[in-house]
């Protein structure tokens, strides 16, 4: 379903089956010469044919328009090849190109390493990988973006901001005269965007956080996200998602008062918004990332000096400082 939500600027719902997200906002740019097109879905059949659906209906030539990729996750990049082989241009931010390309040429290296570091000690079950497994597996050719770079489209002009956090690579864009920005996973309403762990050197959430600080200080009047509702008032939505990870952080300080824990054993004691009875009921994917937000969150105190990571028979625990 497509509908336009601003002068020129169209927003095109792509379903997510098996997904908790649902749906992606993926945007259409029609003004000036060359159309500009934000995130994409899956690489499913249903995907694409919703995508192709408002390309066909908005007379879009793809052989003369620019896509870009906010982050590198697979619900945002996975029809990018299939664009690629109709004529697109392809932008993404320097760093999640260089991380997407390496994680499609080493199909599972990702999952596998959290998986390892997670020590959830189960398979995932066939609906569950096939949700995984839609990852192409060839690199991707693309040009890279980085901060300060900008695309004009007609009556607008995006200046890419870097906002790493929920990727490291993360990128927006912001039309400075109309005090617009096209977010990615950026700022989300209605749900918090997923913050996960990446790599012991790479402090997640604390990205995650200066990022949205630094969103704060632009003049928005409207946020248009990749996910759920388009956001009008930026800041009282960057101090939710601020005060949320803050009573995360005292959340898990209470859960580590009684001793160190794991990382399961921490995420297995916080409060989740599911519909599962206890964390032995969690499906595996829901655990890895519910791990994995619990382990950037850990990680994030970690670099704070607040919590320490101990090995005790090589596996990985979180103890406070004080």
């Amino acid at each position: 379903m497509i509908r336009e939500i601003y002068p020129h600027i169209y927003l095109n719902e792509i379903p997510l089956p098996h997904n908790p997200l649902k749906t992606l906002n993926s945007y259409i740019v029609l003004s000036g010469d060359r159309p500009l097109i934000l995130d994409t879905g899956f690489d499913l059949e249903v995907c694409k044919a919703a995508f192709m659906e408002g390309v066909e209906e908005l007379q879009i030539d793809l052989q003369k328009t620019d896509l870009v990729l906010s982050h590198m996750h697979v619900d945002h990049t996975g029809l990018a090849d299939f664009l690629v082989e109709r004529g697109c241009q392809v932008y993404i931010g320097e760093k999640d190109g260089i991380l997407l390309n390496n994680y499609r040429t080493s199909p599972g290296l990702i999952m596998g390493e959290l998986n390892k570091v997670l020590n959830l000690g189960q398979e995932m079950n066939s609906t569950e990988k096939a949700v995984f497994d839609i990852t192409p597996k060839k690199p991707l050719a693309y040009t890279p973006l980085n901060e300060g770079d900008c695309l004009e489209t007609g009556l607008y002009q995006w200046e890419v901001i870097n906002i790493p956090g929920h990727s490291p690579g993360h990128i927006g864009l912001y039309e400075r005269r109309h005090k617009l920005f096209l977010g990615g996973d950026h700022i989300l309403n209605e749900i918090t965007p997923n913050i996960t762990f990446f790599h012991y050197k790479i402090d997640s959430l604390g990205n995650f956080i200066r990022s949205l600080e630094k969103i704060r200080g632009y003049d928005i009047e409207q946020v248009f996200p990749a996910h759920r509702s388009l956001i009008a008032n930026h800041r009282q939505r960057i101090d939710e998602l601020i005060a949320h990870h803050q009573e995360r952080l005292v959340e898990i300080a209470e859960i580590l008062r009684d001793g160190k824990k794991t990382v399961g054993q921490t995420a297995s004691k916080m409060q989740w918004e599911l519909r599962y009875n206890s964390w032995d009921d969690f499906p595996l994917a829901q655990k890895w990332f519910a791990s994995g937000e619990a382990m950037a969150h850990l990680e994030h105190l970690v670099h704070k000096g607040d919590v320490r990571r101990v090995n005790h028979d090589g596996e990985a625990y979180y103890e406070l400082v004080n």
